[in-house]
């Protein structure tokens, strides 16, 4: 069983996860000659190498578990955090620790071997999407949980274990301390001035221009004004929203446009960069805590997207900075003036 340990010093927890030990590496170089033997396990009808679906989207007379999925989501085979049993906390001297417990499944994005998110149709990105927000609908209903949250790794420097596209969500039963930052500073902005700071940052960016990639009616995309990384991008709803699941099919299709904008720039210009995804969306409100009562004004998803072009050292893990070569006004510029054809 995984448990959770919280830093003696800092606000940070950390999950140990033996199982993870065992789960098959696709991009582990010594290891990458047998996985090719091995079957793909997201292929469509190799439906029995996964847990049975817990969500799908299907042709019309197909069958649960078996082919003629659309997008398909599995329990992991190897997860982080189970979802079976109660949450536990306790005191070990003067350092605390809980249970595993959580959700930890795989999106399935496609039936299809080597063809990427960005390289689908737009039909297909959105089911995408739609899996996401149901997936992330359901597990809120979960007492259990305060944060979750999607997330992609595509590559080695990323990541990634298997190349099949997929993405997963994971359910966790605190608060990460970079979401509680984000947190703070939303409603101190909010408390201050009356205004949702996510919007404010939209705007401006908007109205600058020097850092946006692209923008439509529902979205802009532009790469953050302190960028940790190379052509970090970030996408924002136009649409004061704190969760994703929330959000309506139109919205999803608006979304999807500009994410495969966004890949496909990335994919052209960048000459297909391993890179991480991840979809923040607002904590689940516990009944024993107020601390963001102006969550649903002050707080709103969003989307972060990392190349990995370059490595975290040790000037990043021992003073939290980073440093980024290239300014984010060029990132932009360069992402802006790729020939997509989307």
């Amino acid at each position: 069983m995984p448990e959770i340990r919280k830093d003696g010093i800092v606000e940070r927890w950390v999950v140990f996860s033996p199982e993870r030990l065992r789960r098959p590496m696709q991009y582990d170089l010594h290891a990458i000659e047998d996985a090719n033997h091995e079957p793909d396990p997201f292929l469509s009808g190799n439906e029995s190498y996964t847990p049975p679906e817990v969500f799908a989207i299907r042709e019309p007379g197909s069958t649960a578990n078996g082919p003629g999925w659309k997008v398909r989501v599995v329990p992991n085979h190897f997860p982080a955090l189970r979802v079976e049993g109660e949450l536990h906390k306790e005191a070990v001297g003067l350092y605390d620790k809980m249970s595993g417990v959580g959700a930890h499944e795989v999106v399935i994005e496609t039936p299809e071997a080597n063809v990427e998110l960005e390289q689908q149709p737009l039909e297909n990105i959105v089911n995408v999407l739609k899996a996401y927000r149901s997936r992330l609908a359901d597990l809120t209903k979960d007492i259990r949980f305060r944060y979750l949250f999607a997330f992609k790794n595509v590559g080695l420097l990323a990541g990634a274990s298997l190349k099949h596209a997929h993405s997963q969500i994971i359910a966790l039963p605190v608060i990460p301390i970079n979401i509680r930052e984000k947190l703070d500073a939303a409603k101190k902005h909010y408390a201050q001035k009356e205004r949702n700071l996510f919007e404010d940052i939209l705007k401006a960016e908007i109205k600058s221009g020097e850092r946006l990639v692209f923008q439509n009616a529902g979205y802009g995309a532009f790469c953050p004004f302190a960028s940790r990384f190379s052509f970090e991008v970030m996408i924002m709803p136009r649409q004061q929203r704190c969760n994703f699941h929330n959000c309506t099919d139109h919205e999803l299709v608006l979304l999807a446009d500009i994410l495969q904008k966004v890949l496909l720039a990335y994919r052209v210009g960048l000459e297909r960069p391993d890179y991480n995804l991840i979809l923040h969306t607002a904590p689940v409100r516990s009944s024993k805590s107020d601390d963001w009562d102006t969550m649903e004004q002050d707080f709103r998803w969003h989307i972060e997207i990392f190349p990995r072009l370059s490595g975290v050292a040790g000037f990043e893990f021992g003073t939290g900075f980073y440093i980024n070569p290239m300014l984010p006004e060029d990132s932009a510029k360069f992402l802006r003036e790729v020939k997509i054809n989307a």
